[in-house]
C-alpha cells in the first residue's frame, strides 16, 4: 500500500505537427504517460494565436489520455535569449517568452520549459543572470500561473545555467518562488562537468544540486545520454544505454522517489526507440516498487 503514490511520469518530447492537439495522441502511442511539445514552430518568432478549437480538442484529448498539467512539458522557442545583452533583442525575447506563457495557460498548462540565456561576450556572468531573472519576473507579472522552469545547459558557447550556482543565481532574485523551477537534462549535466556514470555518482550529483539549488526546485527532467564526454561542454544527445553515461544514470532516475511526480521526458536521438526505453525506465521503477514491498 505504501507505493500507491509512487508514481512516473515518462515520455518523451513529441511533434506538434498538425496541431497542438495531436501531441497527446502521438505520446500515447508510444506508451509514454507525459509528453513535452512546443505549442508553435520553435524556430520562428512570431506564430497565429491558437485557435478556439484547437484549445478545446488539446484538452479534451488530454483528458480522454489522462495527461494532467503536471505531466506535460512546454518547450519554448531556440530563439528566445533572456538574459539578450542588446536591448532590441532583449525586448524581442522577452515579448516572445510571455506570448510562450500565455499559450501556456490558455493550454491550461503549468510549466514552461526555457533555456536560460546567453551573454555572447557582451556582459558579465552576473548581469546576465539577473536579466535573466528580470525577464522571468516580467513574465510572471504579465501571465498567472505558469511556473518558469529553467533547463540547465552544457555551457557550450556562451550559455548560462550550467554551473547549479548559475541557476540558484536565477532562482535567488525571481520574486516569486512558488512560480520557479528547474529542469535538469542529464546529457546537459553530464557535459558540463557533473558525473553521473555510477550509482556513486549520481549521489554526488544530485546532492550537490540538492545543496546549491534545492531539489524542491525540480520540476522536471530530460531523459537523454550523452555523445560527448565527461565535460566537454557540447550538447550531443544520445539514446539511453549508447553514450557515455550509460544505463546506471537512468536506472538511478526510475528508481529513485525523488523524481517521482515530475515529467521525465525523452529528447533522445532514435525516436523509434522511444516505445522500449520508456518500457526499460518502467521496468527499473516497477522493480525499486518491489523491491521495496518485499
Amino acid at each position: 500500500m505504501k507505493n500507491e503514490s509512487r508514481i512516473k511520469f515518462i515520455g518523451a518530447h513529441v511533434s506538434a505537427a498538425g496541431g497542438v492537439d495531436q501531441a497527446p495522441m502521438r505520446a500515447r502511442e508510444i506508451g509514454a504517460n507525459a509528453f513535452a511539445l512546443f505549442t508553435k514552430n520553435q524556430r520562428q518568432w512570431a506564430a497565429k494565436p491558437l485557435e478556439a478549437s484547437t484549445i478545446s480538442a488539446f484538452k479534451a484529448n488530454c483528458q480522454m489520455l489522462g495527461f494532467g498539467t503536471e505531466q506535460i512539458l512546454p518547450h519554448d522557442s531556440y530563439l528566445i535569449n533572456l538574459g539578450a545583452p542588446e536591448e532590441e533583442k532583449l525586448l524581442k525575447s522577452r515579448a516572445a517568452f510571455i506570448d510562450e506563457m500565455a499559450r501556456c495557460e490558455q493550454l491550461g498548462l503549468t510549466l514552461l520549459n526555457f533555456h536560460p540565456g546567453s551573454h555572447l561576450n557582451k556582459i558579465s556572468e552576473q548581469q546576465c543572470l539577473a536579466t535573466i531573472a528580470e525577464s522571468i519576473n516580467l513574465a510572471h507579472k504579465a501571465v498567472p500561473n505558469v511556473i518558469a522552469v529553467i533547463e540547465n545547459t552544457a555551457g557550450q558557447g556562451s550559455n548560462l545555467g550550467w554551473k547549479f550556482e548559475h541557476l540558484a543565481e536565477i532562482i535567488e532574485q525571481v520574486e516569486d518562488k512558488e512560480r520557479v523551477g528547474v529542469c535538469l537534462d542529464t546529457c546537459h549535466t553530464f557535459s558540463a562537468g557533473y558525473d553521473l556514470r555510477t550509482k556513486e555518482a549520481c549521489d554526488h550529483t544530485f546532492a550537490e544540486f540538492d545543496r546549491i539549488v534545492g531539489m524542491h526546485y525540480l520540476r522536471a527532467m530530460h531523459i537523454n545520454d550523452s555523445k560527448v564526454k565527461l565535460d566537454s561542454r557540447v550538447d550531443r544527445h544520445h539514446a539511453l544505454g549508447k553514450g557515455e553515461i550509460g544505463w546506471a544514470c537512468f536506472e538511478y532516475i526510475a528508481k529513485d522517489p525523488r523524481f517521482d511526480g515530475i515529467p521525465l521526458i525523452l529528447e533522445t536521438i532514435e525516436p523509434e526507440l522511444w516505445p522500449e526505453e520508456i518500457k526499460q525506465l518502467r521496468q527499473f521503477h516497477q522493480q525499486a516498487l518491489s523491491d521495496s514491498d518485499a
